[in-house]
C-alpha cells in the first residue's frame, strides 16, 4: 500500500512479482576469500554457516564485529550499515559509503545524500520511511568504485538486510548495486528504464527492482534528460508499489 501523503503518478502498469518467503532461514552464508579481514596472524574464520541474526540490530552488530572485511578497506574509520524504517515497503542500495559517511556513520550524507532525500520527497515518501544502504559497509580508499571482490564479500550482509525488511520495491542507484541485485555484468545505462527483479539466493523471497542512476551522477550529469530519465524510474518505483 503507497502512503497516504503519495503523489498520485501516471503511466503504465508495472507488474510486481513477489513470493512470500518463510521467516525462519538457518543460516547465512558468507563467502571465504584471501583479503579477509586478519585476527591476529590468521584470517579471521567466518565462511562457514553462521545464525542468521532476526533483527537489524543484530544484523549490524554482526557485521561491525567483522569490519573492515577485507584488507583493501582497511582505510575505512567505521561500518556504515544503513539506516531507515525496518518495515519500509521501498528500499535505496548505493554502491558504497563516501567519506561524509565514513566520518557521520550514516549513509547518504553528502551532496548526494541531500540530492537523493529531495527525490525520496518528491516521490511522497520521508528519509524516515524508508530504508536506505549501501552494497559495501566500509569507505573505499578515495572514494573509488568497488572492486568486485569486494561486492563479493559485502554481498551476503546486503542479502540479509534485505531479507530482514522484505520490502516490496528495491531502488538499485548506480552499477554497483544493480549489477550485484541483477547478477549481471550489463552497465546501468541499459538497465535503467526497466522493471526487474531480485531473487534472493537463500530463500524463496523475490522482489522487485528499479534500476536508475546514482544521485552522485546525477549531479555530475544534471541535464534535462537525465532528470527526466531518473524521475521516470522513481514513478515506475511507485506504481510497483501501487500494485504490490
Amino acid at each position: 500500500m503507497v502512503k497516504k501523503n503519495q503523489k498520485p503518478l501516471l503511466g503504465s502498469d508495472i507488474l510486481l512479482a513477489r513470493a512470500d518467503v518463510a521467516m525462519d532461514i538457518p543460516c547465512m552464508p558468507v563467502p571465504k576469500h584471501a583479503g579477509l579481514k586478519k585476527d591476529g596472524d590468521s584470517l579471521t574464520d567466518f565462511h562457514d554457516c553462521h545464525p542468521m541474526p532476526s533483527t537489524l540490530e543484530a544484523l549490524e552488530a554482526m557485521v561491525t564485529s567483522q569490519f573492515p572485511f577485507c584488507e583493501s578497506l582497511s582505510g575505512a574509520t567505521r561500518c556504515v550499515f544503513g539506516e531507515g524504517n525496518p518495515d519500509a515497503e521501498l528500499v535505496f542500495v548505493g554502491e558504497a559509503p563516501s567519506s561524509d559517511e565514513d566520518r557521520l556513520g550514516r549513509p547518504f550524507m553528502g551532496a548526494a545524500g541531500r540530492k537523493l532525500d529531495e527525490i525520496i520527497d518528491a516521490m511522497g515518501f520521508s528519509r524516515e520511511s524508508v530504508y536506505i544502504c549501501n552494497v559495501l559497509k566500509a569507505h573505499p580508499p578515495e572514494n573509488r568504485r568497488p572492486l568486485p571482490e569486494e561486492v563479493q564479500l559485502a554481498a551476503p550482509w546486503l542479502y540479509a538486510q534485505l531479507r530482514l525488511i522484505r520490502p516490496k520495491v528495491i531502488v538499485a542507484l548506480g552499477g554497483p548495486a544493480a549489477q550485484l541485485l541483477l547478477s549481471t555484468e550489463t552497465g546501468i545505462m541499459q538497465l535503467r528504464g526497466q522493471m526487474a527483479e531480485w531473487r534472493d539466493p537463500g530463500s524463496s523471497l523475490v522482489i522487485a527492482v528499479v534500476p536508475t542512476f546514482h544521485p552522485a551522477y546525477l549531479l555530475r550529469n544534471y541535464t534535462k534528460q537525465v532528470r527526466g530519465q531518473m524521475w521516470e524510474d522513481m514513478q515506475a518505483a511507485v506504481r510497483a508499489l501501487e500494485r504490490g
